[in-house]
C-alpha cells in the first residue's frame, strides 16, 4: 500500500487499489431506489455524482499530463474537493455562483443539471434536482428534515485533519476499458464542461467563457460567475450580489417590474441572467481565505444587514483542506471563525461523505432561500496532488499526513458507497473511470490544436469595448425623456423647479441635479455610501435625494470601502446601475483591488457575458483650506490610471461636472463600463475665478434640450483660450485649471497668449487632443497637482513623445509628499505662482 503518494499515477494507482478491493455487495440494489435506506439520494443521484467527480479528478490527471510537455497552462486542480459536486446538486441551476479555483466537481455537476433541465422529461437522466427519490423533498424546495434543523447536525465540532497533496509528476496513459459495461449514464453528460475546462487549461481561444485570457470556472448558460480571485475578494461581490437579488425580487412581488430575469448590466447588448425571484448567491473559497480581509468584510458586512433586518441570501462556502499552500490553518481555527461571524448561521459537512454533504447543503440553500438571510457551509476536504504542479509537498508534509488524506478520498468514498449499497460493483465503476479518462484524454487532445489568442488586439478585445455613438444616442434619448414624457415627474422630483431654473451652480450643486436627472432616467439606479443618505454627502453633494427618491435607492452604507465597491459589483451585476462613494480618495486604496481585480476584470474573462456597469463616485484631490492633513487632501490617482479598461474622469467646473457624469452613467449602462468620477473637493462650492464676487467658476445647468449639444465624450478635453492662445500651451485638469486659467490671466497682460487644455478624463487620456493642441504652439508646460513620481503629467509626457512632438516641454507637480496639514502644504502643492514662473522659464528658452 502507498504511503507516500507524490504523482498524478500514484493517486491513479491509488484508486484503482481501492476499487479492487472492494467486495461486491450480496444483493444489487434498484438505482432507483434510496442509495441507503435513510438516505436523501437514490444510487442513480449518486452515480451522477460520482460520475461528476471522476470527470473532475480526471480533468486534474489530464492538467498535469498537458503541462508535462507545456502544451498546459493551469494544474492548480479540484482533487480532494469533489465533495463539492454534492453541493451544486443541492442548489438550483439558477442559482448564482461564484467559484473558487477546486470547484471542478461543482462545475460539471452544474452543466449537467442545466443540460438535463433543458432536455424533456422521458429522456432527461436524474439529479439530485430533478428526481428527488419518493418520501423527500427535492434540493430546490425542503431538503429532507423538518422544521429548520438539518437531517445531519450541522453544528456538531469539525475536525478539519490534514491535507494530502503530492508534486506533480506526468500522468501515464490510461489502462484500456476492461470491457465491462457500466452502468447507464457516464461522462456523456460531462462532456461539454470538460471541454470547457481543458480549453481553460491550454488558453484556447474557443474557450466559452474567458477565451483563452485565464482558466476559469465560468458560464452565462450556467449562472456561474468567472472569479479570477483566490483569496476571497470575490465573496463582496457575492453580498452585493444578494443584496441586489433580493431587492429585486422585492420590487417583483410588489409588481413594479416584468419579466422572469434579471438583465446583467442595463442598456443596449446587456445579456440576461436567469435567476428566478427566490435564487440564491453561493460563493466558494479556501479556508486560508477565511482570513483575507475581503473575506472578513464581505462577512461582516452581510452580517452588519442582517443585524439591520435587511436580508442578503448569499451561502459561503468554505471547502477546507487545512491548508494554503503550505501555511497550516491551525486546528479549530476555521470552524471557531466561521462560527463566530454575527448573523450568519453556520452548517458543516464531511466532503468525503456524499450523502451527508448533499444533506446538509440541501438544509442550508433551503434554509437561505427560505429565510433570505447569509449562512456559510464549512465543508472538510482534503488536498491531493499538492496546491499545483510545481508545489513539492514533501518539503513540508510528511508521508504518513499525506496517506491520511488519501484515506479520506471523496472520489473513492463516493465508490465505497455506491458498492456497498450493491448499486455497481467496483468493476464497473472502474470501467467507468477508465471510460471517462479515456474521453478526457481525446478532448484534451483535440483542443490542443485549437487556435491560441493571436494578437494584442485579439487580448484586449473584451477588456472595455467603447461605442461612443450609442453614449452619445443614449445621451439623447435621455434628454428626450427628460423634455418629453418625463418632463412631469422631473419637475415633481425637483420640486416644480428644474435646475435649469435655479441659477447658476457650484460643481457640487451640479452634480447634485445631474444625478437627480440620473436617477429619474435609470430606474435601476442608486446611490450609496457613507453618509449619502440622510447626511446628504459631508459635502453636501447628495442632499435631498433620499427624500426625493426613497430610502431603497438612497442609502448609508457601513464603514468600509470594501464593502461598499463589493455591494456596487454585485448590484451591477445582478441588473442595476450602481454609483458608491468613496468618502475621500484616500480611502480608496483600503479596497482597491475591487476595482482593478474584480470590476475591470469581469468583461475582459468573460467576452462581456457578464458586466459590472458602476459609477464610482470619489471626493479627492487637495487644497482644502483649513481641514485635512493626507487622508483629507490625496493627490494620488496612479493606482487608478493603472487599471486597464478603468474610465476616470475629474470635472473641474460646473459645466463639465453634469454632462460628465451623464457620460459616465450612459456608458455604464450602454457598455458596462465601470468608471471613478474623480470630485476635486476644493472646487465644491468655489465660486469665483480671478477675484471674490466674481461668480466666474459658477455656471447654469443645461435643460434637457442642451444636453446632446453640450455631450462630453469619453477621452475629450476642453481647451480654454486666453489672448492670442499662440505662445503657450498648458496641459492640467481638476485644481489645475483654476490656477492655470488664473496664471494665464497674468500672463495675458505681459503679452503671452494660453491655451489651458483641461484633460477632464485621466483615463482613457485626451491624446488627440493633446498632440493638436501641443503641436499649436510648440511650447507645453504640464501642470500636475499628483505627485512628479507616478502622476498623470508622466503620461502626458510620454505621449508627447511616442507621437513625435519635438516642441519644448516642462512640468509643474506636485512633491512626492504626502500632503501635510496647514500651511505646510503649500510647499509641496502646485500653486498659481508656481505655474506663472514655469511658464516664464519655458518662454524663455
Amino acid at each position: 500500500m502507498l504511503s507516500d503518494v507524490t504523482t498524478p499515477q500514484d493517486l491513479d494507482d491509488r484508486f484503482r487499489e481501492t476499487l479492487a478491493a472492494l467486495p461486491a455487495a450480496q444483493q444489487r440494489r434498484d438505482p432507483a431506489d434510496p442509495v441507503t435506506d435513510d438516505a436523501p439520494l437514490t444510487g442513480a443521484q449518486v452515480l451522477d455524482l460520482f460520475d461528476a467527480q471522476v470527470t473532475s479528478r480526471q480533468l486534474d490527471l489530464a492538467g498535469r499530463w498537458l503541462r508535462s510537455f507545456g502544451e498546459g497552462f493551469y494544474t492548480i486542480g479540484s482533487a480532494g474537493h469533489e465533495g463539492n459536486a454534492a453541493v451544486a446538486a443541492a442548489l438550483r441551476p439558477t442559482d448564482p455562483a461564484l467559484l473558487h479555483y477546486r470547484s471542478g466537481a461543482f462545475y460539471c455537476q452544474r452543466a449537467a443539471q442545466a443540460a438535463a433541465e433543458a432536455t424533456p422529461a422521458d429522456q432527461a437522466q436524474p439529479t439530485a434536482d430533478t428526481q428527488p427519490p419518493a418520501g423527500t423533498q427535492p434540493a430546490t424546495g425542503t431538503p429532507p428534515g423538518t422544521g429548520t434543523q438539518p437531517a445531519v447536525d450541522p453544528q456538531r465540532a469539525v475536525d478539519p485533519g490534514p491535507a494530502a497533496e503530492p508534486e506533480a509528476a506526468d500522468q501515464s496513459e490510461p489502462s484500456e476499458p476492461s470491457g465491462t459495461e457500466p452502468p447507464t449514464g457516464g461522462f456523456a453528460a460531462y462532456a461539454d464542461a470538460a471541454r470547457d475546462v481543458l480549453r481553460g487549461m491550454v488558453a484556447s481561444s474557443q474557450e466559452p467563457i474567458a477565451g483563452g485570457r485565464h482558466k476559469v470556472f465560468g458560464r452565462a448558460d450556467l449562472a456561474i460567475v468567472p472569479t479570477t480571485s483566490t483569496i476571497a475578494s470575490h465573496l463582496p461581490r457575492a453580498v452585493g450580489m444578494g443584496l441586489a437579488v433580493e431587492r429585486l425580487r422585492r420590487l417583483d412581488s410588489a409588481g413594479r417590474r416584468t419579466g422572469a430575469g434579471v438583465r446583467v448590466g442595463s442598456g443596449a447588448g446587456a445579456a440576461h441572467a436567469p435567476w428566478p425571484p427566490d435564487a440564491i448567491v453561493v460563493c466558494s473559497f479556501g479556508d486560508a481565505s477565511v482570513n483575507h480581509a475581503s473575506a472578513t468584510a464581505a462577512f461582516n458586512t452581510a452580517g452588519w444587514y442582517d443585524h439591520g433586518k435587511l436580508r442578503i441570501p448569499v451561502l459561503f462556502v468554505c471547502e477546507d483542506n487545512g491548508l494554503g499552500i503550505s501555511v497550516r490553518s491551525p486546528e479549530g481555527w476555521v470552524e471557531a471563525t466561521l462560527r463566530a461571524k454575527p448573523g450568519i448561521r453556520y452548517f458543516s459537512a464531511d466532503g468525503a461523505d456524499p450523502v451527508q454533504t448533499y444533506a446538509v447543503a440541501a438544509e442550508a440553500a433551503a434554509w437561505v432561500r427560505r429565510t433570505r438571510r447569509p449562512a456559510v457551509l464549512h465543508l472538510r476536504t482534503v488536498r491531493l496532488m499538492g496546491h499545483a504542479g510545481a508545489d513539492a509537498e514533501s518539503a513540508y508534509r510528511s508521508p504518513a499526513e499525506l496517506a491520511e488524506d488519501l484515506d479520506r478520498d471523496p472520489v473513492a468514498a463516493t465508490a465505497r458507497l455506491l458498492v456497498d449499497a450493491g448499486v455497481a460493483t467496483g468493476e464497473e465503476l472502474l470501467a467507468r473511470y477508465d471510460e471517462t479518462g479515456w474521453q478526457v484524454r481525446r478532448l484534451a487532445e483535440e483542443v490542443l490544436g485549437e487556435p491560441k489568442l493571436a494578437s494584442a488586439a485579439d487580448v484586449v478585445s473584451t477588456l472595455a469595448p467603447r461605442r461612443p455613438m450609442r453614449v452619445a444616442r443614449a445621451v439623447a434619448d435621455a434628454a428626450a425623456r427628460a423634455s418629453g414624457p418625463g418632463a412631469g415627474a422631473r419637475a415633481e422630483a425637483f420640486g416644480g423647479k428644474p435646475p435649469e431654473l435655479s441659477g447658476p451652480m457650484t460643481l457640487a450643486q451640479s452634480i447634485n441635479a445631474a444625478l437627480a436627472d440620473g436617477m429619474l432616467d435609470h430606474p435601476q439606479m442608486a446611490i450609496f455610501g457613507e453618509d449619502v443618505a440622510a447626511k446628504g454627502g459631508v459635502y453636501g453633494v447628495t442632499k435631498g435625494l433620499r427624500d426625493r427618491f426613497g430610502a431603497a435607492r438612497v442609502f448609508d452604507t457601513l464603514l468600509d470601502e470594501t464593502s461598499v465597491l463589493g455591494l456596487g459589483l454585485g448590484a451591477g451585476l445582478a441588473g442595476m446601475l450602481p454609483v458608491p462613494e468613496i468618502q475621500y480618495l484616500a480611502y480608496l486604496h483600503n479596497a482597491e483591488d475591487q476595482l482593478r481585480g474584480e470590476a475591470a476584470t469581469m468583461r475582459f474573462f468573460s467576452q462581456g457575458a457578464f458586466r459590472n456597469p458602476m459609477v464610482v463616485r470619489v471626493a479627492g484631490l487637495a487644497y482644502q483650506e483649513g481641514f485635512g492633513g493626507h487622508f483629507h487632501n490625496d493627490n494620488s490617482v496612479a493606482v487608478l490610471r493603472d487599471v486597464p479598461g478603468l474610465v476616470v474622469a475629474v470635472p473641474a467646473r460646473p459645466d463639465d461636472a453634469a454632462p460628465m457624469l451623464r457620460t459616465c452613467l450612459a456608458s455604464a449602462a450602454v457598455d458596462g463600463s465601470v468608471c471613478v468620477f474623480l470630485e476635486p473637493i476644493a472646487l465644491y462650492h468655489t465660486r469665483d475665478l480671478y477675484a471674490d464676487g466674481d461668480g466666474e467658476w459658477l455656471a447654469g445647468y443645461p435643460e434637457p434640450g442642451a444636453w446632446v449639444a453640450g455631450h462630453v465624450p469619453i477621452g475629450r478635453a476642453r481647451v480654454y483660450r486666453v489672448g492670442s492662445a499662440d505662445d503657450l500651451t498648458i496641459i492640467t485638469f481638476g485644481n489645475g485649471v483654476r490656477m492655470s486659467l488664473r496664471a494665464a490671466a497674468v500672463l495675458a497682460e505681459e503679452g503671452v497668449g494660453t491655451r489651458v487644455v483641461d484633460l477632464r478624463w485621466l483615463a482613457p487620456l485626451p491624446v488627440a487632443d493633446i498632440i493638436r493642441e501641443s503641436s499649436a504652439t510648440g511650447r507645453v508646460l504640464v501642470v500636475d497637482e499628483t505627485r512628479r513620481s507616478g502622476g498623470v503629467g508622466e503620461g502626458v509626457i510620454a505621449a508627447l513623445v511616442d507621437a513625435g512632438y519635438v516642441g519644448a516641454a516642462r512640468r509643474v507637480a506636485a512633491v512626492d509628499s504626502f500632503v501635510p496639514l496647514g500651511p505646510a502644504a503649500r510647499h509641496v502643492l502646485v500653486s498659481a505662482e508656481a505655474i506663472t514662473d514655469g511658464a516664464r522659464t519655458l518662454l524663455a528658452r
